[in-house]
């Protein structure tokens, strides 16, 4: 398999970026499919890559106790191909022709492919857990963080055209959609044997609040991405009904103005989203900011709480670079 290129995020943090590129290795290795449309389809999504960041807060809170550095990387694999199945089947659910501002694995290959790739690779994800895992416990543990997980996907989908949409829900909803992956990211290396449980317990703290923070802030992007016609993205999320922090804010106190455009549901016209785009843009962003900023100081403050090890360092460093991203 080709080399995949790392994020140049990774380039000032070398030994990650070493670990990374194995964790990509790890992946390819269990992908034991004969030449195929679904293998094609599956490492072609690996070799374009993402910023890898999931993986890199299990290899970083891992650091913390002992764990063999084999088994580690197992399970940071395992992290990092369940956020690309999850991907995979995100892009079917939307109908999305692209993804990583390439052509989606359901657009190149077909929904057919795509939901065998995307189920593969879930059988790749419980092979590494198996594998990686000391006890039968810790598996149980983790798949109630898939569960959450799940339940944060339907959420999404039974609040979709919720004209009445508050915030409360919005989080709920992320908290399972985004937020529990990087739960399970931050705390699937330890064990009751050799992390006590405080630590456990303040690992999947920071993880949820790095993933709130991080989804709330794409949320932000999407809106301010879009220069003078919206970004795509933003107006298929609206004409698919899927409504986010900024226009949910836009939505308190502008619905006169706003609601008779969503009621059109796949009928928004580009006009009208520019209309909608203006709004959240004066009234929505500010607050929608301002709640990704106190998720983001939450973060900061449990990983300052953490023992004085060098990953800490790291881990301050890359989640305040991640959480007052631009792009």
């Amino acid at each position: 398999m080709a080399h995949t290129q790392l994020h140049p995020l990774w380039i000032k943090y070398p030994s990650l970026k070493k670990d990374l590129g194995a964790v990509v290795e790890l992946i390819e290795q269990n992908i034991n499919l004969d030449e195929s449309d679904v293998k094609k389809a599956i490492v072609k999504m690996i070799e374009n890559g993402g910023k890898m960041l999931r993986p890199a807060y299990t290899l970083l809170m891992a650091s913390f106790y002992e764990i063999d550095h084999q088994r580690i990387l197992g399970l940071a694999a395992a992290i990092e191909t369940l956020h690309a199945a999850s991907l995979i089947h995100d892009d079917i659910i939307d109908d999305a022709p692209t993804r990583r501002h390439l052509p989606s694995i359901q657009q190149q290959f077909g929904k057919d492919v795509a939901v065998y790739a995307g189920d593969y690779l879930f059988v790749v994800v419980f092979r590494l857990l198996s594998k990686n895992h000391l006890d039968l416990s810790a598996i149980q543990r983790d798949t109630q963080y898939l569960d959450n997980l799940l339940a944060g996907e339907l959420n999404q989908k039974d609040a979709r055209y919720d004209f009445e949409m508050t915030i409360e829900r919005y989080l709920k909803q992320i908290d399972g959609k985004t937020a529990e992956l990087f739960a399970l990211a931050t705390t699937i290396g330890a064990n009751k044997e050799n992390a006590p449980a405080d630590f456990l317990a303040n690992a999947d703290k920071i993880g949820r609040n790095i993933g709130m923070a991080f989804q709330i802030l794409d949320d932000i992007l999407d809106y301010e991405e879009s220069s003078k016609a919206i970004g795509k993205p933003t107006l298929e999320d609206l004409r698919q009904g899927v409504y986010s922090a900024p226009l949910i804010f836009t939505m308190a106190t502008h619905k006169a103005e706003i609601l008779p455009i969503l009621q059109k549901r796949t009928e928004i016209s580009d006009a009208e989203a520019i209309v909608l785009d203006r709004l959240v843009k004066n009234y929505g962003l500010t607050p929608a900011k301002e709640l990704a900023k106190e998720y983001t100081r939450k973060a900061i403050a449990d990983i300052e709480n953490l023992p004085d090890k060098p990953a800490k360092k790291i881990l301050l460093q890359l989640t305040t670079q991640l959480l007052k991203r631009k792009n």
